[in-house]
This record gives structure tokens, sequence and C-alpha cells, in this order.
């Protein structure tokens, strides 16, 4: 897998999910151990080697890590997010305040790790359905207050992006259906509810819901548990008029 371009992840929520893990971290009376031990000018340098094979994301949540500890902090990067990296390549190297980067340094790991298993993960499905015209897309099953970043993640492993949140598009799901009494009652009320611009998607689980959605204006279809002989079925009658997204059940 080659490297990526990627956008990096937007400051604000870099900056603002560094800050609440080292509040977790640190408490009310910081980091007891380090300070008790560390001189307040000592200086150390480190490095970041990946201990398995996998695809990297989440460096600059790292960088941000030790730089909210130490403005002074050097952080070298050796390969970028989205690279594919070997076990025991050194991934970065931090140089800086003793203190700030032992203090910092689950934090920066713990955020490095997640992302980056994600990023792996995420490379593993885009690969195993090269070729086909499909693509690997992510949902908001994330980690609360970690999104944004988790979402980054999946772009770095050659992902694409699903709705951020509930404001960006319609999805009418299984209990949107039940709650207004049926497919057609739901989709209507949606379509009148939102405005032109905005997308709408249906959830369906069976083939004639399919039918019924198809009826109606719609942006998008998801197949929701279906298995593969259903699948099959649902995008005949779909006939490329929309997006056809498939979840539930689907491993490597």
């Amino acid at each position: 897998m080659a490297e990526v371009s990627l956008r990096p992840p937007p400051p604000f929520l870099v900056e603002r999910a560094v800050r609440t893990a080292l509040e977790e971290d640190l408490g009310t009376a910081g980091d007891i151990t380090t300070d008790a031990i560390i001189a307040a000018d000592a200086r150390s340098e480190a490095e970041i080697v990946a201990r398995k094979a996998g695809v990297i994301a989440g460096l600059d949540v790292a960088e941000a890590t030790f730089r909210a500890l130490d403005g002074d902090a050097q952080f070298t990067r050796l390969v970028s997010d989205g690279a594919k990296v070997e076990a025991g390549a050194t991934v970065a190297r931090v140089a800086g305040k003793t203190r700030a980067l032992l203090t910092g340094e689950r934090v920066a790991l713990n955020f490095l790790y997640r992302l980056s298993g994600i990023a792996t993960l995420t490379a593993a499905y885009v690969a195993a359905i090269e070729g086909t015209g499909a693509r690997i897309v992510c949902t908001r099953k994330t980690t609360p207050g970690l999104r944004g970043l988790e979402k980054y993640a999946v772009r770095a492993g050659g992902g694409v992006n699903h709705r951020f949140g509930l404001y960006d598009a319609v999805l009418v799901k299984d209990n949107h259906i039940a709650a207004a009494g049926g497919i057609a009652n739901a989709l209507a009320l949606a379509r009148a509810g939102v405005g032109h611009l905005v997308k709408i998607e249906v959830e369906v689980d069976t083939l004639d819901q399919l039918r019924v959605a198809l009826s109606f204006p719609i942006d998008a279809v998801l197949l929701d548990n279906m298995d593969t002989a259903t699948l099959t079925k649902a995008v005949g009658l779909v006939e490329r008029r929309v997006p056809v997204e498939a979840s539930g059940g689907v491993t490597l």
C-alpha cells in the first residue's frame, strides 16, 4: 500500500482531544512520579518504534501531546500518516524536557496505537475488495469524543468517511421506520422536513422494503444484514439508480 495524501485533522479537534486526555491522566496533582524523580531541567531524546507491521495514523495527535507539555519539544516524523511500516520501524523521534516525554508518553502512544490500529484494519478491508469497484466506508460507531480522529484514521487506511453525525445527512433506519408506522411514511416525512440540499438515505431489511424505498426520491440505500443471495437480488433491483451500501455481518 502506497502512502496516501491526507488532509490533517482539524487542529481544534487535536487540541481538544489532547487536552481532555492529559486532564484525565494528570488530574489535579500532575505526574507525581516523574516530578519526584526527574530534575526540571533534564532533557532527553526518544524514539517511537512500531512493534508490529501496520499503517500509521495519529502523528499529529502524538506531536501535540508532547508540545502541550513542552512547547519547545522537537517531534521529527520519519514516516507520514497513511504509511505502511514493518515491525521494528522507527516512526518518529522526539526530543525535549524529560518530564514532558515521560508524562506525555502514554497519552501520545494511546492515540497513536488506537488510530494506527483503525488505519491498519481499514487497509486490510480495502485490500480485500481491491478491483471490485466497491469502497470501505465507516459508520458512527466510534469512540465518544474521538469521532473526528477515528474517521481520519479510516481515511489514512484508504477508507472513505460516511456521515460525521446526525446533522449532515438523513439516514432513515429501522427504528425510525417502526416509529413512523412504515417506510413510506418515514420517507415522506423526512423529505418534507429537511432542506432540498440534504441527502436522504434509507436502511432496508427486505426486498419489499427496498421496492417501496425506490419509489421515493432517495439518494442512497443501505442494505442491512442481508445474505449474499439477497444482496445480489437487491443490487439488481436498484439498477444503479442510487449508490448502494451493505452493512451488518461484514468480515474479512
